[in-house]
């Protein structure tokens, strides 16, 4: 089986060190790069299958490199920083990242965030084209169209309605919403799933009721009575 190649962003010189000792442990091919500049360079000329990217990079910083990336792949990203502010970690999610660690973290549990935010990536055999009346949704490009016109929706927009849609007439709480697809513990403001989903009902327009409020409880996709 081929390994998974890992692009390691991190400027510390000891301590990318020290993560490559270990995902190389693991079976993993890491490729290194000690400044965002070189990150992006890096990213565009090579086959990554995760990203591993610090936000305090010299030349380029982290945000950077993320949008970046994001606008030509998605590509798993797990964000690395020494700063845990609720507000530093909504951004990075905002920007589309999958996961985001705060420094200092042991090897194990950064093993552990790698291997469950690719559990939740489909393999591409498994992604294909969702329709729910005139709202398509093709995993191959992330394209998503209403009436043959494309939604612009940001990644997290996106990945949120593509769950809901793979798990029609489920009810979801807020909490669920944050676990399945943020991917991490929130131990913030839960308003920010009510606040995705009411920008994409503001997207989704005529179609804006396929996600649908249920009191108390949280939030669906539904399509019909």
């Amino acid at each position: 089986m081929e390994k998974l190649k890992i692009l390691l962003v991190e400027d510390e010189e000891l301590l990318r060190a020290a993560i490559k000792k270990y995902l190389e442990k693991e079976g993993y091919e890491v490729y290194e790069a000690a400044d965002g500049e070189q990150a992006i360079e890096m990213f565009n000329d090579w086959d990554f299958n995760f990203v591993l990217l610090d936000i305090m990079l010299p030349r380029v910083d982290g945000w950077s490199v993320m949008r970046n990336i994001r606008s030509a792949s998605r590509v798993p990203v797990i964000m690395l920083s020494a700063r845990g502010e609720e507000y530093d970690k909504l951004f990075g999610f905002e920007l589309g990242v999958d996961d985001y660690m705060v420094k200092p973290f042991s090897p194990k549990e950064l093993i552990a965030r790698i291997k469950a935010v690719l559990s939740r990536v489909s393999p591409a055999g498994s992604r294909e084209m969702l329709t729910f009346e005139e709202l398509e949704i093709n995993e191959l490009s992330n394209e998503v169209r209403f009436r043959g016109e494309e939604l612009h929706l940001t990644p997290k927009e996106y990945d949120l309605l593509l769950f809901l849609c793979k798990n029609r007439d489920v009810v979801f709480s807020r909490q669920q919403l944050l676990s399945q697809v943020w991917g991490y513990d929130f131990y913030g403001d839960l308003r920010t799933v009510d606040t995705h989903v009411k920008q994409l009902r503001d997207k989704l327009g005529e179609s804006k009721e396929l996600i649908k409020t249920v009191w108390g409880k949280g939030y669906k996709f539904k399509v019909g009575d």
